[in-house]
């Protein structure tokens, strides 16, 4: 079981229903939390940071910010996402790249860019983590939701490799896969 008092989190997509909600509850646990996000006006205070992770440097700019801010890192939490829906033939190329941007990409990029700081938190004797959230359409695609299953899928898939490959460095992953949960991202599709 991984200890939160005094570790260091990062939660990414801490504007969004989600994301502020894990937070809360990290800050809860005793975590000191780093929180990024797109929207200025639910982040405030020293510890929020505007991440743009459309942008390729985009997931090392907010990882390096934390780092900067906190001295070490300790733990993420990638709760930024999109959605679309539609019929899987009707689907547009700027909804398919954002869609893979956001919620394959963007993770991938930050899991790559805090993967050193993690490995560094396990060497101090901590218990570093990644959490990300594919939810169960990366299990079980879903009609009107073709293009979103396949970027959690796409999502899932990389962690399950990943998986076992920094758990060599003492870092441990975690792919949420919870069904339908109600944040507003459906009001807020793409």
């Amino acid at each position: 079981m991984t200890k939160l008092e005094g570790a260091v989190v990062l939660v990414i997509g801490a504007s969004g229903g989600l994301g502020s909600r894990i937070a809360a509850q990290l800050a809860t646990a005793g975590a000191r939390v780093i929180r990024g996000g797109r929207n200025p006006a639910s982040l405030t205070g020293p510890d929020a940071f505007i991440a743009d992770l459309t942008t390729e440097s985009g997931a090392a700019s907010i990882v390096a910010a934390a780092v900067d801010a906190a001295g070490r890192l300790d733990g993420v939490v990638i709760a930024a996402g999109v959605v679309a829906f539609g019929p899987a033939t009707e689907v547009s190329d700027a909804a398919l790249d954002e869609l893979f941007e956001i919620n394959a990409l963007a993770p991938i990029r930050l899991m790559r860019a805090a993967a050193p700081h993690l490995a560094k938190s396990a060497t101090d004797g901590h218990e570093p983590f990644i959490v990300t959230i594919s939810g169960v359409v990366s299990e079980t695609p879903t009609a009107g939701l073709a293009a979103y299953s396949a970027s959690k899928t796409a999502l899932a898939g990389f962690v399950q490799a990943a998986t076992r490959e920094l758990r060599r460095s003492g870092i441990r992953l975690l792919d949420a896969r919870p069904g339908h949960t109600e944040t507003g991202l459906a009001t807020r599709a793409i």
